[in-house]
């Protein structure tokens, strides 16, 4: 079964999104923004989620997680919780 690993910032607007984005882009380390930035729990360690198969997250979520680049900031990708930058760390089939 596909495993994957991957960071998150969550917030509530898509301007904001891609204004983290726009700074990740520009040098700034992810860990670092999801510490400051991010309104989930996960913010607190740089924005790991750990490792999780296929299903274990929200839909829109998963679809990036599982077909996404890796190693690039993703997003904003819309969920029921907010606007989050995600970065997958490593996957497997």
């Amino acid at each position: 079964m596909a495993r994957a690993s991957a960071r998150h910032i969550l917030v509530d607007s898509e301007e904001k999104c891609n204004e983290l984005k726009a700074k990740i882009e520009g040098g700034s380390d992810f860990a670092e923004i999801a510490r400051n930035f991010s309104t989930c729990p996960s913010g607190q360690q740089g924005g790991a989620l750990g490792e999780f198969g296929p299903g274990q997250m929200v839909r829109e979520f998963d679809e990036v997680v599982f077909s996404g680049e890796l190693n690039k900031v993703l997003g904003p990708v819309k969920t029921q919780f907010g606007y989050h930058l995600l970065e997958v760390t490593s996957r497997s089939e």
